[in-house]
C-alpha cells in the first residue's frame, strides 16, 4: 500500500474529478498499491534498467480504516472504466 485516502478526505487530494466523483458515490476509500505487491530491491534495480517503472495501481474500496501505507494487501477487482482504476468486489486481507 503506497497510499490511503479516507472519503472524509478526497477534497483534500489531488484526484481526478472522476475519480472523486467514483469514490464519493459510496463513500469508499482510495488505495493507491503497487501492481504485483511489494517488489524485491532486484525487482526495482531491473526495473530501473529496463526504464520500466514499477505501476501504480488505485483501488476503490468499502473498508475500515485498519489498512496502513507500507501493508500488502490482496483483493479481488474489476475494472472501472478509467485506466488503472478498480473497485475491490470482495474482502481485503492484510498480509
Amino acid at each position: 500500500m503506497l497510499f490511503v485516502v479516507s472519503p472524509d478526505e478526497l477534497e483534500e487530494h489531488e484526484l481526478t474529478d472522476e475519480l472523486r466523483k467514483l469514490a464519493a458515490t459510496e463513500d469508499r476509500h482510495v488505495l493507491v498499491c503497487r501492481e504485483g505487491g511489494h517488489p524485491s530491491w532486484p525487482e526495482r534495480i531491473w526495473s530501473f534498467l529496463r526504464r520500466k517503472p514499477i505501476e501504480a495501481v488505485t483501488v476503490l474500496a468499502d473498508t475500515e480504516p485498519t489498512i496502513q501505507v507500507g501493508e500488502e494487501i490482496t483483493v479481488r477487482v474489476t475494472e472501472t472504466e478509467l485506466t488503472a482504476v478498480y473497485e475491490a468486489t470482495g474482502t481485503i486481507t492484510h498480509q
